[in-house]
C-alpha cells in the first residue's frame, strides 16, 4: 500500500437522506434489513474500518436522525465488538437536504479532520469493496477528482417520441456509481459559487458538479456488485449477495 494512502487525507460522506420511494415500505431502504442489518451498515462498516478514512460523515433523512442515532450507537455498535466501536469515534451524523447534492454539501461542509480529500458513497450501494476504495484513494492523489463507473455492455440508444435516432458507441459510455471524489476545499468552493450564483439545473451527482465548472473527473473501473439498490426486484438479488 501506498503511503500516501496511510497518512489519514481521506474522508467520506456517506448520503443516506432519501426515503427511497421507488422500494416502497414505510421506512427508508437504507434501513430496511438487509441479510439480517440495516442497508447502510454495509459501507459504513467498510469505511469505519479502514485505515486511510480518517473520518465519516452520515448524511440522513431529518425525520428520521434520532433513529440513526440510536440504531447506530445503542443497537449496531455492541453487536460488532470493542474494535468496531472505537472506530466509531471517527463517525458524525447530520441532516440530509433537500436534493441529495445539498446532503452531500451538508456532510462535507461537517467535516472537522484534517483530511484532503473525500469519498462520496451512496449507502444504496452496500458491497463497495476496500480495493475500489484504494484505487479511488490512489486516483484522487495521483490525478484528481475522480468517480467509479462501469464500462456500459449493453447497445446504447437514443430515442424520441418511441423511434430510435442514433445509436452511441457503447465503447465511449460508462455508468457512474459510487465514491465520487475530490479534495475537500474545492467542492466548498464550488458550493460557494453555486450559493452565489445558483444552478440552472439539479446536479444528480457530485461528477456533474465538477464536470459543470470545467474540472477534470477520472474513471476508476467498478463492476455490478457495487450496482444501487433502488426497486424491490433489486433488493431479491441483493439479499441473496448479503447471505454468502
Amino acid at each position: 500500500m501506498a503511503n500516501s494512502l496511510q497518512s489519514g487525507k481521506f474522508a467520506a460522506v456517506l448520503p443516506a437522506g432519501g426515503l427511497g420511494k421507488r422500494m416502497g415500505g414505510t421506512i427508508p431502504k437504507q434501513l430496511m434489513t438487509l441479510g439480517g442489518k440495516p442497508v447502510y451498515q454495509y459501507c459504513l462498516e467498510t469505511f469505519l474500518n479502514m485505515d486511510e478514512i480518517a473520518e465519516v460523515v452520515i448524511a440522513v433523512p431529518v425525520d428520521w436522525k434520532d433513529y440513526f442515532e440510536k440504531d447506530i450507537f445503542d443497537r449496531i455498535s455492541p453487536l460488532l465488538g470493542s474494535g468496531y466501536s472505537n472506530n466509531l469515534s471517527k463517525l458524525s451524523i447530520v441532516v440530509g437536504g433537500v436534493e441529495r447534492w445539498q446532503s452531500v454539501q451538508n456532510g462535507v461542509n461537517a467535516l472537522t479532520s484534517d483530511a484532503e480529500y473525500v469519498l462520496v458513497h451512496d449507502v444504496a450501494r452496500p458491497f463497495i469493496s476496500e480495493k475500489i476504495i484504494r484505487k479511488v484513494c490512489e486516483t484522487l492523489v495521483n490525478k484528481g477528482s475522480c468517480l467509479v463507473a462501469k464500462p456500459a455492455i449493453d447497445t446504447i440508444k437514443i430515442a424520441s417520441d418511441g423511434r430510435v435516432e442514433s445509436t452511441i458507441d457503447r465503447r465511449k459510455v460508462w455508468l457512474a456509481q459510487t465514491p465520487q471524489a475530490a479534495r475537500i476545499d474545492l467542492l466548498k468552493s464550488l458550493y460557494a459559487r453555486i450559493k452565489k450564483v445558483p444552478l440552472d439545473f439539479t446536479p444528480t451527482d457530485e461528477a456533474s458538479i465538477l464536470e459543470f465548472f470545467g474540472e477534470n473527473v477520472y474513471i476508476v473501473e467498478g463492476d455490478s456488485t457495487n450496482d444501487k439498490l433502488t426497486t424491490p426486484e433489486d433488493f431479491e438479488i441483493f439479499a441473496s449477495r448479503a447471505s454468502k
